[in-house]
């Protein structure tokens, strides 16, 4: 048997696959993405690729690893091209992308990712890094001086491995150099993340360097975006469907579901791809937007992983194919979407639905497990925002509760397997904990993620014990049954 060729170039490809309406050698580099995962290929890639294919310029993009290889030996053999695979009811179809120039691993090639940050070429620096690499405390908005990649960049701020240290050192070396600053663009699912990402590094250089901490908060633009395409990790499956799709073996492909969104604050002082010819909504304010999708779309996620992962769904399909599971995801989104500000452009009811259609797309394999990482970082923008003030409108608290309710459990199941920057810090907490009443209260001691107003809250609290002690003694069908 012979293998197919793995994919080089956009040439020979099987007719049905969409191919780049462009010759990617004729434009150059205009952007240094930090945190090349799936979701990165999945969505603003494909935003640049047909921005590029719509308007040209030179907004190719260098894509920067900070800790594997992988996406580098996926990818670099391919001339940065990889096909995004769109599975729906309807079909699967498939999509070479060249919008990637190349891949720099940072720990193998520190100085050439500095280089091409510092490069006149260079407009746009947008990152996919999650938020537990940022080295941001939510809560002071400035550095977080526990975490190991600060710590490190601030002993040595001009050989920087961690995200805040690269902003900050690129920035000051064009600055000195003469350059214009880029634009610094978190594609992250964070509220607010330019502003965050804004003050944490202000307070990152601050912490060295007073004057071009001044110069950054003055100088450089950090637009807050809304991202929204599903994305699961890629499988077996993916690239054997890839290579029946093209012709072609594809180590970097992706697959994901056929909804995108971006909304992006129209804030790029040098320049930028012309990504609303892709769809993308240009805004002068992205916060409505972003509750929108956080509050409904990521707070009825978290709540499907942490109950369907207590009652063994794998997938989000499987928990909307359980009748009580889904009839609960409902009652979340509408929940939170009573939470919501009005949208004269968005009908939240028909928002509602899509989401809720998305969900249930048998096509799409995205793990309950995946969903479920880093939940107490989470939390506190999809479910405990939305909660806390919904309490002080006396409003009907069981949704959220139901759904924090879940998290705990899960806590409790996933013991020393739970993947959560404070995992150790969660398990300390549990170790003495025995009842749903001590393990509600062991949790919500954790200050930096419940916010005090609801931790003081009897009403809040009695609700969620009462639920946790369905979880814990019956399971999460049984906990869904009782809910509905």
């Amino acid at each position: 048997m012979t293998l197919a060729p793995r994919l080089s170039s956009h040439s020979q490809m099987n007719a049905d696959v969409q191919v780049p309406a462009y010759d990617p050698v004729r434009h150059g580099v205009g952007i240094v993405h930090l945190g090349l995962g799936a979701f990165h290929r999945a969505h603003q890639a494909v935003y640049t690729d047909a921005a590029l294919a719509a308007a040209g310029g030179d907004w190719r993009i260098v894509g920067v690893s900070l800790r594997s290889a992988t996406a580098a030996e996926q990818l670099n053999p391919q001339q940065g091209r990889y096909t995004v695979m769109v599975r729906s009811t309807a079909g699967t179809t498939a999509r070479v992308i060249a919008a990637i120039d190349r891949v720099l691993t940072a720990p193998q090639s520190p100085a050439e990712v500095l280089k091409v940050m510092t490069a006149v070429g260079t407009r746009i620096v947008s990152l996919t890094v999650t938020e537990k690499a940022y080295g941001i405390d939510r809560a002071t908005q400035g550095v977080d001086l526990s975490h190991p990649a600060v710590r490190a960049d601030l002993a040595a701020p001009e050989a920087p491995t961690g995200v805040l240290g690269l902003l900050v050192e690129a920035l000051r070396r064009r600055r000195a150099a003469g350059l214009a600053p880029f634009t610094v663009l978190c594609c992250d699912n964070l509220p607010e993340n330019g502003v965050l990402l804004h003050n944490g590094v202000v307070d990152f250089a601050r912490q060295f360097d007073p004057d071009l901490a001044d110069w950054i908060g003055q100088t450089v633009s950090f637009p807050s975006t809304m991202v929204d395409r599903i994305t699961p990790a890629a499988t077996a499956r993916t690239y054997a469907d890839v290579t029946a799709l093209t012709g072609h073996q594809d180590l970097g492909a992706v697959e994901t579901e056929p909804f995108s969104q971006w909304v992006i604050e129209d804030r790029f002082p040098t320049g930028r791809p012309a990504w609303e010819r892709a769809g993308a909504i240009f805004v002068a304010d992205v916060q409505p937007y972003e509750l929108m999708k956080l509050r409904m779309l990521n707070g009825a996620h978290s709540m499907l992983a942490y109950v369907g992962g207590l009652a063994g769904c794998t997938y989000v399909r499987d928990v909307m194919a359980d009748p009580a599971l889904a009839a609960l995801v409902d009652r979340h989104m509408r929940a939170a979407q009573a939470t919501l500000p009005h949208l004269p452009a968005v009908d939240l009811d028909h928002y509602r639905a899509e989401l809720l259609a998305r969900f249930a797309n048998t096509a799409i394999a995205h793990r309950t497990d995946q969903i479920a990482m880093d939940g107490s970082e989470k939390l506190p923008q999809r479910i405990l925002a939305p909660a806390l003030e919904t309490l002080q409108l006396q409003g009907d608290v069981a949704p959220f509760a139901f759904a924090v309710a879940g998290w705990m459990a899960f806590c409790v199941q996933a013991g020393p397997g739970l993947d959560d920057p404070r995992a150790a810090e969660i398990r300390a907490a549990l170790a003495p904990a025995q009842t749903a009443v001590q393990i509600s209260a062991a949790l919500h001691d954790l200050h930096a993620v419940f916010p005090g107003k609801l931790r003081d809250s009897q009403v809040w609290r009695k609700a969620v014990v009462e639920k946790l002690d369905v979880m814990l003694q019956q399971g999460g069908v049984a906990a869904a049954k009782v809910e509905k």
